[in-house]
């Protein structure tokens, strides 16, 4: 199915010269005078070798058809990462090389989106936002908190993110997974 390249977007898997990418990253790039592109960022699925694409924002990209159905994670081990299909039950193995950077994130029984093309999982979605709890932080200085100055914190999964000054160790935080950003402190 061919789609405009500006709208595509993190975890779109598209046909270049019959190869399959997954895109990595894509950003649309307006000036002021001349043409938009599209710069993509993408990962070929075969070899796993990263290729940057531009294009103009109007050109037609071939996007491959792939099923895409919700998994709960089950665990890691030496084989890969094992996501369970919560209808039939039936399990998927998916290696490391598809999860990357976004393995500090999955959590047991964690429901994501894995993109399936010929029976081989090509590419995962996480949710958009989890609750993780600050494990360390620096302390607030006095006089900083009426500033929107941030501070680096870590959280229970390991992951660094910056977080307001008034957020201590041992509260419980909402984070964007995409970017690695603060939302909100956590209701619960």
């Amino acid at each position: 199915m061919k789609v405009i390249a500006s709208s595509l977007r993190k975890g779109n898997v598209v046909e270049i010269d019959e190869r399959l990418y997954v895109v990595l990253q894509a950003t649309n790039f307006h000036p002021g005078k001349g043409t938009p592109t599209t710069s993509v960022d993408m990962r070929r699925i075969s070899d796993g070798v990263k290729v940057s694409e531009r294009w103009k924002t109007t050109d037609q990209v071939e996007r491959a058809h792939v099923d895409e159905r919700e998994y709960d994670f089950l665990y890691e081990d030496g084989e890969g990462y094992h996501f369970m299909e919560p209808e039939t039950y039936e399990q998927v193995t998916v290696s490391p090389d598809v999860i990357g950077d976004q393995k500090a994130y999955l959590q047991d029984g964690m429901k994501v989106f894995l993109q399936i093309h010929n029976n081989v999982a090509i590419a995962i979605e996480l949710p958009q936002k989890m609750t993780v709890e600050i494990t360390e932080t620096e302390p607030v200085v006095k006089g900083q908190t009426a500033s929107s100055s941030y501070k680096p914190a870590m959280t229970d999964i390991g992951v660094r993110v910056m977080v307001p000054p008034h957020i201590d160790a041992g509260t419980r935080i909402v984070i964007n997974i995409a970017e690695n950003t603060y939302v909100e402190r956590a209701k619960d």
